[in-house]
């Protein structure tokens, strides 16, 4: 009777844990344990993942002998790839491959150039053997496939001045910005259209360079001339965002007026500009130079609009340096001119992102305006203060100990994000002769909209390398070899004036990794070998003894 019961309770329990994987079999759920949600995809991610209806195929180039860090980010690479697969549907495939698995150098050299040509770009790294230091080629790159499209992502982010352990957590940390981000561009159909102006003065299309390049991955990029004829108002209005870098002419009432009905039918705008004018190359000549005010005629539209740039200079203890020539030498010297921004918030523009740099910034303050809402991005430090114009600027000052009392000023915001509905300049003051022309449809007031106000047209300029005509990473500082994160900044600007919040959400993201300390690893490395062989052999060895004598005592008895 009892073993009759058993079996009944046997089957009864298979039936019951079949029934439960059969009704999950129609619920899709998964638990993410860890502190910091590394197996959790955003929700832009889990979005686009699910609208995938043809396989993307990655050939992950990670495999083979790699040092400890390069293994850390293939599994990483790994693990969010079985994320999107789970979330795709299946529609995600990947393969892992060792590019260099064969001996013979002649065609270990042919692959690389293969894949060099296909966009992949390889790193060289040191590897610390027994035998002293070898240098070891890996490819930490993908190539995925879309139908008939192909497209590289590079897994491995060369950061110059960070040391190889960051490097490779900031790496694994975009790995889901890096893969969904190529996912994007495969199946991508039409681009918005954004341009950069020009007319003004504005930045040539090689100081900003690099963040175009970087924003044609997701834009139709180009240049609009404001020329203040009014035919162009038709041609802006396909824009989905303009850029206004670094202005140093007056705007016409007419350019204005251009720019302002634009913002009143939805238009974006990314205004860089400066409050006052001062430049390092007048420095170069002289040891002292004047910042003036900057005549751009923008102030009453700025106003109009809820925001004012003040004219005046902005001094941060928290700085870039400069070279400045000590005992026939370049010695690199705090320069308060160049001021190294924090995020004012956690909005998604600035979450996580480094500090921005500056070059002669000016601060910012709000004005009331009903219907639109006031965001600061980016502040001073709390050791700040302003110096108005017309403002006497020393290079020698970097000689003396900077007297702390000066600056007293915390958190000058020199970036704000304004949205909502804006109330045209030119309401019930329309300019003569425009409002007889049948193609302007004159808004007094925008539909909902956005614009963000930096004030520091520098903080999107790249630095140049004009002997081989070639740009530097945008943020990328020549002198200390830092890179800052101004490209981001403006990268999670655009896009967020664009609507694509996912990007920036994905690429905001942060994810700690618990790095080992090498000192600690290499000086306790036989103590732990030792514990991990001995301690497992101990354990079974009590087990038995214990296990023996019980069953002794048992049989005793």
């Amino acid at each position: 009777m009892k073993k009759r019961r058993d079996i009944i309770q046997l089957f009864l329990s298979i039936a019951i844990i079949l029934l439960v994987n059969f009704i999950a079999s129609f619920f899709f759920s998964r638990i993410d344990l860890t502190s910091e949600k590394r197996y959790t995809l955003s929700p832009a991610t889990k979005e686009m993942l699910g609208k995938l209806d043809d396989i993307v195929f990655f050939k992950v180039y990670l495999d083979g002998d790699m040092p400890a860090g390069f293994d850390r980010l293939k599994t990483s690479t790994k693990e969010i790839l079985d994320e999107f697969r789970v979330y795709s549907h299946g529609n995600i495939e990947y393969q892992f491959i060792n590019p260099l698995e064969s001996a013979d150098k002649k065609k270990q050299n042919d692959i690389i150039r293969q894949l060099m040509q296909k966009g992949l770009i390889p790193t060289d790294i040191e590897v610390n053997e027994k035998g002293g230091m070898s240098q070891q080629t890996v490819f930490p790159a993908a190539l995925a496939t879309y139908r008939t499209r192909e497209f590289p992502a590079q897994l491995f982010k060369e950061q110059v001045g960070v040391p190889s352990e960051m490097q490779l957590n900031n790496s694994i940390q975009s790995l889901e910005y890096e893969l969904s981000t190529t996912i994007r561009k495969l199946t991508m159909t039409a681009k918005s259209k954004i341009a950069f102006t020009e007319g003004h003065g504005e930045l040539d299309s090689v100081d900003v360079a690099d963040i175009a390049t970087s924003l044609r991955d997701y834009y139709a990029v180009g240049r609009f001339k404001l020329d203040g004829k009014l035919k162009n108002i038709e041609k802006i209005n396909q824009l989905k965002a303009i850029i206004i870098a670094k202005p140093d002419s007056v705007f016409s009432e007419q350019v204005k007026f251009i720019i302002d009905q634009y913002i009143m039918q939805g238009g974006k705008v990314l205004w860089l500009v400066d409050g006052v004018f001062a430049s390092m190359d007048s420095l170069s000549r002289s040891a002292e130079t004047f910042a003036v005010t900057m005549p751009l005629n923008l102030e009453n539209q700025f106003f109009k609009y809820g925001v004012r740039i003040n004219p005046n200079l902005v001094l941060d203890m928290r700085s870039g340096v400069v070279p400045i020539p000590v005992n026939n030498k370049y010695k690199l010297m705090p320069w308060f001119y160049f001021p190294l921004f924090a995020q004012s918030n956690n909005h998604p523009i600035v979450n996580n992102i480094n500090v921005v740099k500056g070059e002669f910034s000016s601060t910012i303050d709000t004005v009331s305006n009903r219907g639109v809402k006031k965001t600061f991005l980016l502040s001073t430090s709390k050791y700040a203060t302003a110096q108005n114009a017309p403002a006497r600027i020393d290079l020698r000052t970097v000689f003396q100990e900077p007297d702390v009392r000066m600056f007293n000023r915390a958190y000058l915001p020199v970036a704000v994000l304004l949205e909502g509905e804006f109330e045209s300049l030119y309401k019930n003051r329309l300019l003569h002769g425009l409002d007889s022309l049948p193609q302007i449809k004159f808004k007094d007031k925008s539909v909902p909209t956005k614009m963000i106000l930096v004030s520091d047209g520098d903080i999107i300029k790249n630095a140049v390398q004009h002997s081989a005509n070639r740009a530097y990473p945008l943020g990328y500082d020549i002198y200390s070899k830092l890179t800052y994160g101004n490209k981001n900044f403006i990268l999670n600007a655009v896009n967020y004036l664009c609507d694509d919040s996912g990007l920036l959400e994905v690429r905001s993201r942060e994810l700690k990794l618990r790095i080992m300390d090498r000192k600690k690893v290499t000086e306790e490395k036989f103590k732990w070998q030792s514990i991990n062989t001995v301690l497992p052999l101990l354990l079974i060895i009590i087990f038995g003894i214990v296990q023996s004598i019980i069953r002794r005592r048992k049989f005793t008895a």
